[in-house]
């Protein structure tokens, strides 16, 4: 499978989505190349038979077949079952079957994007986000605007271009941005999703291999040691060149203790500051 994912220019997946988004690329690709080469056969057939030379008188009757009409009724119809029987039922589970964390167990996450960064938001232990404030905004010290005297507020955490998350697990990400439009990518978990000014989007998936899986599958390979990005996949400005971030993906188990080890070092933070 790696191989053929390579032939396509496709990077391998790690996610439960992911052999249902290559399978529509493959084949709307194979039709994109199939149009290609008829419709440019048929201009250079229609070039070479319908010519001046050979054509002196025009004929106002035109071609009589009706060729070209059941190729265009044929296209129409593979078009209609990529839409029908791929593309619409892998929109519909993801605009309908959005997890969360009390009925599905899915581990919640807000993202925040902004010029030229993307802000992971975790709730803490308690699993309730606390409230954001635009008031609140301090770029060095408080860049979502956290408010940690609401409720579920005081054991939040963020950071900053690091986002972890457990394998084998949904995780839903709630996207939004502080400025203009960012797309939020992860290539290979198959996931693009435009974050727009004044909107929350909730974007789900579900990893299936760890980052050190990951590292040891690209062993032989021109990726070789690159870990996962986040990506920016939309020009936001003279920055965008550098906005990106990186998705570690852990086990059930390095996942909290890395959840424990920001508890604790919001501790000792907030301990210091008093």
């Amino acid at each position: 499978m790696l191989e053929f994912l390579k032939h396509y220019g496709l990077p391998i997946h790690l996610s439960t989505a992911g052999p249902g988004i290559d399978e529509i690329i493959v084949l709307t690709h194979w039709l994109m190349l199939f149009l290609f080469v008829g419709w440019g056969a048929f201009f250079i057939i229609s070039l070479v038979k319908f010519r001046a030379s050979k054509n002196p008188k025009a004929d106002h009757e035109g071609v009589k077949s009706h060729l070209s009409s059941v190729l265009e009724v044929a296209v129409a119809v593979i078009e209609i079952v990529l839409l029908i029987g791929f593309a619409f039922p892998i929109w519909a589970s993801r605009v309908n079957d959005v997890p969360t964390a009390a009925e599905d167990g899915a581990v919640h996450i807000r993202v925040i994007a902004q010029q030229f960064a993307w802000n992971i938001h975790y709730p803490g232990a308690d699993g309730i986000f606390g409230e954001t404030k635009v008031d609140l905004v301090d770029e060095e010290e408080n860049p979502i605007g956290l408010d940690r005297s609401s409720v579920g507020g005081s054991d939040d955490f963020y950071t900053i271009n690091q986002m972890h998350i457990p394998v084998n697990r949904k995780i839903r990400v709630d996207l939004s941005t502080k400025d203009v439009i960012h797309s939020f990518k992860l290539p290979e978990l198959r996931v693009g999703q435009d974050a727009i000014p004044g909107m929350i989007i909730p974007v789900h998936f579900e990893a299936t291999m760890t980052s050190e899986e990951y590292l040891q599958k690209m062993a032989d390979t021109p990726r070789k040691g690159k870990g996962l990005e986040i990506v920016c996949a939309q020009l936001c400005g003279l920055g965008h060149y550098r906005m990106r971030g990186y998705l570690t993906i852990d086990t059930e188990a390095d996942y909290k203790s890395w959840l424990d080890s920001e508890a604790q070092y919001l501790e000792e933070y907030e301990d210091d500051e008093w």
